[in-house]
């Protein structure tokens, strides 16, 4: 539920109504707008039966969150959520670009392929050091040598550093290198590694499962955030359907449905939704327009020799082609990018 407490409720009265939460068990969140401050109170509804919770000094209404997410809610918290990482902030006015090579192959690669998306105009680099594979036989990545070149790679060029943490096991290794770790789309309901995440003051980029419906997904943001992680990013990249002819099929109906249930930012991942690399820039273009707050891309300097995903994966060539597009469209909707 969340208190809304009236416009000329004073420092004190604010924290009357929170002591008296916090000792009957609830956990709150103070939202502080520019003309109310709402608590937002997470427990047991039924102990606040007759308790006089509306009668205390300067709460103006009670009013209860009927969605299974509670702090992922909109009604929780009206205002969109910025998150900030490494001097960026995500979820506002600027439309960032997530770049890079499936998985980090080589020093060689994976710099070349931070020059080139740098120089773009991307923010980010993605590289994936461990990679979930289907098959036990395919390359499962460069592991701790790979977080070792994804770390040279920011120093050289200034790019925010998101990869992927598979389990609990490798989580605070990865959470030393990365700046935003990513929960790729098999993890996305692992509860446990999520409420691992929750103890972390980092943000983390949380990708919608192939078979997951928005109120799992949103849920699943709970588990972090219930834990005390508020720095949620949510990653659409396609969903399971019985489309065939691309590698799964990407939701953007999800975009402005969860931007009006949920107040986190949101970004596309084209790349993995489509799985053709030539259909890429299109599905780019049109999640700006459907309101995301950024993409994620997979480039590579010569996809042909990819290790994993290089059907996917755009040339630098392309790559450039479709950040001019992305930057023209971005200002026809009233945004910006760097």
């Amino acid at each position: 539920m969340i208190v809304v407490m009236s416009h000329c409720a004073t420092e004190e009265e604010i924290k009357a109504v929170s002591a008296w939460l916090e000792r009957e068990g609830f956990q709150i969140h103070l939202s502080r707008g520019v003309e109310r401050t709402i608590i937002g109170a997470i427990g047991d509804r039924t102990r606040l039966a007759g308790s006089g919770l509306e009668a205390m000094q300067s709460v103006e209404r009670v009013v209860p969150i009927l969605q299974p997410y509670k702090l992922a809610s909109r009604t929780f918290q009206a205002e969109d959520t910025i998150i900030r990482a490494g001097g960026l902030e995500i979820g506002g006015d600027t439309i960032h670009v997530i770049a890079g090579p499936c998985a980090v192959e080589s020093r060689e690669q994976l710099l070349q392929s931070a020059r080139i998306v740098r120089d773009a105009g991307a923010t980010m680099l993605r590289g994936g050091a461990f990679k979930p594979r289907t098959s036990p036989y395919s390359f499962q990545g460069l592991e701790e040598e790979g977080l070792k070149l994804l770390a040279e790679a920011r120093e050289e060029t200034g790019l925010l550093i998101v990869t992927e943490v598979m389990d609990t096991r490798t989580l605070q290794l990865v959470a030393e290198y990365a700046d935003i770790l990513q929960i790729g789309a098999r993890n996305m309901q692992n509860f446990l590694l999520l409420r691992e995440l929750a103890r972390l003051d980092k943000p983390v980029l949380l990708k919608r499962g192939p078979s997951a419906t928005i109120e799992e997904w949103l849920m699943a943001a709970e588990y972090i955030m219930s834990g005390g992680n508020y720095n949620v990013i949510l990653c659409e990249r396609g969903i399971r359907s019985f489309e065939s002819y691309t590698r799964n099929t990407l939701d953007l109906t999800a975009v402005p449905v969860v931007k009006d249930l949920s107040h986190l930012p949101v970004i596309v991942d084209p790349s993995h939704a489509i799985g053709r690399w030539r259909y890429v820039p299109a599905m780019a273009r049109a999640a700006l327009a459907a309101g995301a707050d950024g993409v994620m891309v997979e480039m590579h300097p010569k996809p042909a020799e990819a290790l994993c995903d290089g059907s996917q994966s755009l040339t630098p060539a392309n790559f450039e082609a479709m950040m001019k597009d992305l930057r023209r469209f971005a200002g026809a909707m009233g945004r910006k990018m760097p």
